[in-house]
């Protein structure tokens, strides 16, 4: 098995056993990759022995972890490209608030589909409720059980994996519509030609002005009653 790292993040990969067994084995393969991979977490935490046992426990839960030691350094953090999507805020910090980061970055980047969780020792209805309405998806108090802090991180990750699959159906969908051409609204056809007017005032045969409007494709051929009609003997 050998370990590959592209764009900061973790990959394993093995050689499949012969060309026979490929497709047999690529949908399991593909899960297994998906299993294996290292997602970045950005926390945030001022008290240095806090920090270190986030550093120290992160790995172990399958995260890689890039730390802030203030509010304000998190924040700037947070808005470099390509900074982790999965954000551990603590509350209490120099500089800027857990809260406050939270609600600046939310105000300048509405878009942004970061999974932020805050930490904190404040366990009132009041405290919680502000956290969540400063833009935070979940709170953790603290002093944090290391498994609860796990379950928390999958599902941030859950929903990290779900809105970015989303974002790319959504551009695929867009995609797909900037190909379609439709026909609406009221054509003016003159009576006797049956040629179309068009936008600019001129005049344009009506499979021309189709095939220029839609996807459709024609092919000539004679109708009975014209090639009676027109048929030279």
């Amino acid at each position: 098995m050998k370990k590959i790292v592209s764009w900061g993040i973790h990959y394993y990969t093995a050689r499949l056993p012969n060309r026979g067994q490929k497709s047999r084995m690529a949908l399991k393969w593909r899960g297994f990759k998906e299993r294996m991979r290292v997602m970045n977490v950005l926390a945030a935490e001022d008290d240095a022995d806090s920090r270190a046992l986030i550093e120290h426990l992160l790995p172990k839960m399958g995260y890689s972890v890039i730390c802030a030691r203030d509010g304000i350094e998190a924040l700037d953090k947070m808005q470099e490209p390509g900074s982790p999507d999965l954000v551990l805020l603590d509350w209490m910090m120099p500089g800027l608030e857990g809260v406050d980061v939270c609600r600046r970055y939310r105000e300048k980047f509405k878009e942004e589909p970061k999974y932020i969780i805050l930490l904190t020792a404040r366990d009132s209805i009041d405290s919680v409720v502000d956290g969540l309405a400063a833009g935070a998806n979940d709170y953790i108090s603290k002093p944090f059980n290391q498994r609860e802090l796990l379950a928390r991180l999958n599902v941030g990750r859950r929903v990290i994996e779900l809105q970015h699959k989303l974002a790319e159906r959504v551009c695929e969908l867009e995609g797909a519509l900037a190909h379609v051409k439709t026909l609406q609204g009221i054509l003016p056809i003159c009576m006797y030609c049956h040629n179309i007017r068009t936008d600019s005032e001129s005049w344009e045969r009506i499979d021309s002005y189709i095939s220029d409007h839609s996807d459709a494709e024609f092919s000539h051929s004679i109708c009975p009653d014209c090639l009676e009609k027109f048929h030279l003997t």
